[in-house]
């Protein structure tokens, strides 16, 4: 399998796009971990810490904190410009800031990036307590597991109970399990575009990608973080996001944005491309610069693993457990989580209002682009 082609004039990207010690910082701020974490599949972690990014101020009785919680390629900065330290802008800016939905003068809002992800937290190209890095020998990691350092994280600023968790997609799945782990800890809650358990189909979309990263031969089975650069996966992972992104937009979406045109003066019927495979292609080599393939590979398992009954009796019982203000909303053109999962959600949920319904021509991405619609239910929600 070859490396994604680069032009000549672009330097290739480095093995993994993680965030590494010697980075610039940026807006990151830490929460260490000392005791080992005991994981829901076994064995346990060591030695583990958090990236997390803040805006606003925590009020003196900390009421007013709010939990937002990333997607699979997300991190923690939902707000802001690009920068040192931040390769691309906050992923929610038109929600987190003074005047937003998040108003920032009235709440103290906090984004973590996952743990096993690449931008600051403890994940697969991290260090290790011995100095080698993980690699392919970082742990399997379930929803708990991570919502179970991000409730250190809580108790570290002091914050007993959320005024509000708020997540898409992957980020959805760990709010719910805030919400039925630590009822008392959840105040409200915004559940985009996800689900109680990932369905089959979602987990034969991930497992065609985390194949596609596997059968790379510069993945080296996880151990390629210290490889020059343009010898990490690179083809695996761009073959990856390109099937993902497939299943994050809608077909009408790319029909009328791209049909069967042509890439510029390129000739698909003689080594060309059309619009849409050069759209792909542009995501892929972006993100292999700004995300790490074992990152992948650890948070697609973990969203294979999310089942909110898992040892709680049925869906319904363990939905039982919410008692937050609830709120979800599912979009309408979403191919990869169906409304049909919100809906499962918004009536099982007991305090929970009818399903709400995102509309927009952009698929599961919805959530992430129609933010008007979005800040009418922050504010729904929350005031």
């Amino acid at each position: 399998m070859n490396s994604v082609p680069t032009p000549s004039a672009v330097p290739l990207p480095p093995a993994s796009g993680a965030w590494r010690e010697g980075d610039p910082p940026g807006r990151r701020q830490w929460h260490a971990r000392e005791k080992p974490l005991a994981l829901e599949a076994g064995g346990e972690l060591p030695g583990m810490r958090l990236a997390f990014e803040t805006w606003g101020r925590l009020a003196p009785d900390r009421s007013n904190a709010v939990l937002v919680l990333h997607a699979l390629t997300g991190d923690s900065h939902a707000a802001g410009p690009a920068g040192p330290g931040h390769p691309t802008p906050g992923w929610w800016d038109a929600l987190i800031g003074a005047g937003q939905a998040l108003d920032t003068d009235r709440w103290f809002v906090v984004a973590p990036n996952v743990l096993g992800g690449c931008q600051g937290s403890t994940g697969p190209s991290s260090l290790r307590p011995d100095g080698r890095r993980w690699g392919g020998d970082f742990p399997f990691l379930t929803q708990r597991d991570q919502v179970a350092v991000e409730a250190g994280l809580a108790d570290e600023l002091g914050i007993g109970r959320w005024a509000l968790v708020v997540g898409g997609s992957m980020g959805g799945m760990r709010a719910l399990e805030w919400a039925v782990t630590y009822p008392e800890r959840t105040d409200a809650l915004l559940l985009l575009a996800t689900a109680a358990a990932a369905s089959a189909e979602q987990i034969a979309w991930a497992n065609i990608q985390l194949h596609a990263i596997r059968a790379d031969p510069q993945w080296r089975g996880g151990d390629y973080h210290d490889a020059g650069p343009g010898r990490g996966p690179h083809a695996g992972l761009g073959l990856a996001r390109r099937l993902a992104h497939v299943t994050y937009r809608s077909e009408p979406e790319l029909a009328v944005r791209f049909g069967r045109t042509p890439q510029g003066a390129e000739d698909p019927w003689n080594g060309g491309r059309y619009q849409v495979e050069s759209y792909l292609d542009h995501h892929a080599a972006k993100l292999v610069r700004r995300f790490d393939a074992g990152s992948y590979v650890t948070l697609a398992e973990a969203m294979n693993s999310h089942d909110i009954s898992r040892d709680r009796g049925d869906t319904r019982t363990a939905l039982r457990r919410v008692t937050a203000r609830t709120l979800v909303a599912g979009v309408d053109s979403d191919r990869l989580y169906p409304p049909s999962q919100q809906a499962e959600l918004a009536a099982a949920i007991p305090a929970a209002d009818r399903l709400r319904v995102i509309e927009s021509p952009y698929g599961h991405d919805g959530f992430l682009i129609e933010t008007e619609q979005v800040a009418a239910l922050v504010r729904e929600l929350v005031g």
